[in-house]
């Protein structure tokens, strides 16, 4: 009889009951989604998994699964922010300043 992986067992035995809420394109991104739902009182962790047939890398982020669509609020709350921040910087960069110049001229 083949021995079984004790290693493996607990890893099991850790994902039970967490579903994968997001993938992450990298393992920074992985720690950042896990940190956001970490300061939101949601556990979170991060399970890596080596694709078989393209031979990449899988960054999957789980929670609980009671708590998958707070976890979802919470990420695409993030997105949201990020967009209007996005947003604004670009505009900003754009040179919309004519706006104050007009404030501060002076007809002599």
């Amino acid at each position: 009889m083949a021995k079984r992986s004790k290693k493996g067992h607990r890893s099991q035995a850790k994902l039970q009951g967490y579903v994968v809420v997001t993938f992450a394109e990298d393992l920074e991104q992985a720690r950042e989604y896990k940190t956001l739902l970490e300061v939101n009182d949601v556990a979170a962790i991060i399970n890596e998994q080596q694709e078989q047939s393209l031979g990449t890398k899988e960054i999957a982020v789980m929670v609980p699964e009671d708590f998958l669509d707070e976890a979802h609020v919470i990420i695409e709350s993030q997105h949201a922010y990020d967009d209007f921040y996005d947003f604004t910087v670009e505009n900003e960069e754009d040179g919309d300043d004519d706006f104050d110049d007009e404030l501060f001229e002076e007809d002599f």
